[in-house]
């Protein structure tokens, strides 16, 4: 399929662009432009060429809190031929306490390789957006000026001060917040990337993609269909799409899961959530594909496998329980489960619909873990 890497991005009035000699920085309009060469601020993150630079330097750099020691909690029991799994209905007493299958705060996911960017990223994250405090004053000076019955061109005037004032605040705010990642790549690294984006754009493809967030065991197989487990899922999807406010000269995807979002970038998977943003290197990350059955209460996506059919209210030996009016026939689907893990605390669980679409996006990942540099344990990348 081939990678395309942009040489250049650009944040407001800047132009980031990549050289063989790192990242500079110019500004202007097109047929002149002024700027800085490679040497200027950047972060090189190991071998094979990928780069890591600031819009704007920060100050400071907020502390990490400590990093979860231990393993990640199992997902599930795992018995052989287990029975089938069912979206949580709304009958409480027939099954045991929901357990949420969730992640830490993203900001406690760190690995070692990730702290010099991660710390840019959450601070940058912090610093509020100007502009909307700008269009708020703008609008009260206007329409005090109007009250007053200002004349004409005083109102034009104010008007175009303040948008010149909204638009200057807007351009400003996407240099104090903005990241721009670059990224030049050695060919082992190009195969493995173009891997990824393989088999991400197969779990892009499928005709439903779910995100599990809790499950229960069920003491009541009768009242559930048959089935041993059930589950409250939230639909998601594989998009191509960066992190908000990081700029970067290739193409990424993303998968919402739940409360946090997975952005996968050539080093390492960035994970958003409302508290800030951490990291986990291929290295680190584990992706779990295996198939379950699933009694499937709502439409039944096209490419999925209908494996049999089973009961709303099921009796001991599988057939219909005549006690209830409204029971009627469902179909028992065969979908692939995807677990994503890392012993630094990222717990989630995935379930698309098309048998298949997802062991190529595991077998990538593994690949990248392989070919990408050694990481520096427990030191910062060099200046």
């Amino acid at each position: 399929m081939g990678l395309y890497l942009r040489k250049s991005v650009s944040v407001g009035p800047l132009r980031f662009n990549l050289s063989k000699g790192g990242v500079g920085v110019s500004a202007g309009i097109k047929g002149f432009r002024v700027g800085t060469g490679p040497r200027g601020n950047y972060v090189h993150m190991g071998a094979g060429g990928i780069y890591y630079r600031a819009t704007v330097p920060s100050a400071s750099a907020r502390p990490r809190p400590a990093t979860p020691s231990g393993p990640v909690p199992p997902l599930f029991g795992r018995p052989p031929s287990p029975p089938p799994i069912q979206q949580a209905p709304d009958i409480s007493h027939t099954h045991g306490p929901m357990v949420d299958i969730d992640s830490a705060d993203a900001t406690t996911i760190v690995d070692s390789s990730s702290q010099a960017l991660l710390d840019e990223l959450n601070a940058k994250k912090q610093k509020w957006r100007l502009w909307p405090g700008i269009a708020a004053l703008s609008a009260v000076i206007f329409l005090g000026a109007a009250a007053n019955r200002a004349p004409g061109w005083a109102l034009v005037v104010l008007a175009v001060l303040g948008a010149a004032g909204i638009v200057a605040a807007y351009l400003k705010d996407q240099l104090r917040k903005t990241v721009v990642l670059m990224y030049e790549l050695d060919e082992p690294m190009e195969q493995a990337l173009e891997a990824l984006h393989a088999g991400a754009s197969a779990l892009a493809s499928v005709n439903a993609a779910w995100h599990v967030a809790s499950h229960a065991r069920v003491f009541d197989q009768k009242y559930h269909a048959g089935a041993g487990t059930v589950v409250d899922r939230k639909r998601t999807q594989f998009i191509k799409a960066p992190p908000p406010f990081v700029q970067t000269n290739i193409q990424t995807f993303a998968v919402n899961a739940g409360a946090q979002t997975l952005h996968f970038f050539p080093d390492r998977v960035l994970i958003y959530d409302s508290n800030g943003v951490g990291a986990v290197s291929y290295k680190g990350l584990q992706v779990l594909v295996s198939s379950k059955q699933f009694v499937e209460q709502e439409a039944v996506p096209n490419d999925a496998k209908v494996i049999g059919r089973t009961w709303r209210y099921v009796n001991k030996n599988g057939g219909p329980d005549r006690r209830f009016k409204d029971n009627r026939e469902i179909p028992v689907c065969q979908y692939e489960e995807v677990a994503l893990r890392s012993d630094t605390g990222l717990n989630e669980l995935l379930h698309v619909s098309r048998l298949g679409s997802a062991a190529g996006f595991a077998s990538a990942i593994a690949r990248l873990s392989r070919v990408m540099p050694a990481e520096m344990a427990g030191s910062n990348p060099s200046q």
